[in-house]
């Protein structure tokens, strides 16, 4: 299926200078719909469904089955204190602070570490231990994204309570990403693979409306053997998007032997409702380290449209990507862009919703709200 009217959508927003190319990948009903690539990875070189692109915080979900699976094997229980596992983490107020509590984004350590460091693992943690609660701060009650921070927390739960000696970049290949068939999917990219995969790995570009996309000059977001390295639990995930769809394919077929169905209902269920995003400033539904559908909230708490139903969840990437799954509709959207308008950061909201959108149209399904 082509998809014809989200095709269009794309193609006028490499016209309109937002991206240089796209991967879009759906799923319904057991069956793949698309899986389409748009324009160009670099200049030179098109862009095709095998193209690895950097998924942003799309790639969150990813760590929280990871957690997901070590709480069912009974390794953890989610609302034990992080101090339990990571006994220097309870200091300066943090000492209450759950797992639940960092998968819902109402910990209270936004800025405990920033957004993107090249720091070895072990000091990122340390800085993260050292830090303090933010004033004011109500655990559990205040809400406010931790875009790295948490991650960092929660990925190291599973590196010290799995005691195997294994990172957590390889943890998530292992029990992840390998199961699932996801096989050029990383987060932190070994540099023998980055050059085996040559011109298939894109580097992000930055979109303007005034002139063509250029690579971007943020070196973490780059296509470098240094950049993709990262293993950062909560953004540096890079992959075709149709493996990021085939992850929520799992989810929503009951998570094919990775996690049992009654985790993802877990994971997947309300656990904090209409509380304000002190980070972004809206309100947004969780899940443990999801996203619910908000739309009910305005059009920017709407990460997957205006015609999911109300149970779809998933997670957004900054100003370039988005995968989530509904399950009333059976349906699965895996979605991508190579370049990111960060100077009009709505203008990628309207791209998106626009796509998703015109997907629910062409299938005949969900209404808009």
């Amino acid at each position: 299926m082509t998809l014809e009217r989200a095709a269009k959508v794309i193609e006028s927003g490499i016209e309109r200078g937002l991206h240089i190319g796209a991967q879009l990948y759906v799923w319904r009903d057991g069956k793949r719909v698309a899986d389409l690539a748009f324009g160009l990875a670099r200049d030179g070189v098109a862009m095709t469904p095998d193209t690895i692109m950097l998924w942003m915080s799309s790639t969150k979900p990813i760590t929280a089955i990871a957690i997901g699976q070590i709480w069912e094997r009974g390794k953890i229980a989610l609302d034990d204190p992080v101090a339990k596992y990571i006994p220097e983490f309870g200091a300066k107020g943090k000492e209450s602070i759950t797992i639940r509590h960092v998968l819902t984004h109402t910990g209270g350590f936004r800025a405990a570490v920033g957004p993107w460091t090249a720091d070895p693992w072990d000091q990122i943690i340390a800085q993260i231990c050292g830090s303090e609660i933010e004033s004011g701060w109500i655990v559990g009650k205040t809400s406010g994204y931790h875009v790295a921070s948490g991650w960092y927390v929660l990925g190291e739960i599973v590196r010290r309570v799995c005691a195997d000696g294994r990172p957590y970049s390889r943890y998530v290949r292992e029990e992840i990403f390998e199961p699932l068939r996801m096989r050029d999917t990383w987060i932190g990219m070994p540099a023998d693979r980055w050059r085996a995969y040559g011109d298939r790995v894109a580097p992000m570009h930055f979109g303007s409306t005034q002139k063509r996309p250029q690579p971007h000059r943020y070196w973490p977001w780059l296509n470098t053997p240094e950049a993709v390295a990262i293993e950062r639990p909560g953004g540096n995930g890079r992959g075709p998007i149709h493996d990021l769809g085939r992850f929520y394919e799992a989810m929503l077929a009951g998570g094919e032997g990775v996690i049992t169905p009654q985790t993802i209902e877990a994971i997947s269920a309300r656990h904090t409702v209409g509380l304000v995003d002190k980070t972004f400033n809206l309100q947004l539904d969780r899940g443990l380290g999801v996203v619910l559908d908000s739309k009910q909230y305005g059009p920017s708490s709407g990460w997957c449209g205006t015609r999911c139903s109300p149970r779809t969840w998933g997670h957004a990437g900054y100003n370039c990507s988005v995968g989530f799954l509904d399950p009333e509709n059976r349906l699965v959207v895996a979605l991508v862009f190579n370049g990111m308008p960060e100077a009009e950061p709505a203008l990628h909201e309207e791209r998106a919703r626009a796509t998703i959108d015109a997907i629910y149209e062409e299938l005949g399904i969900g209404a808009s709200c």
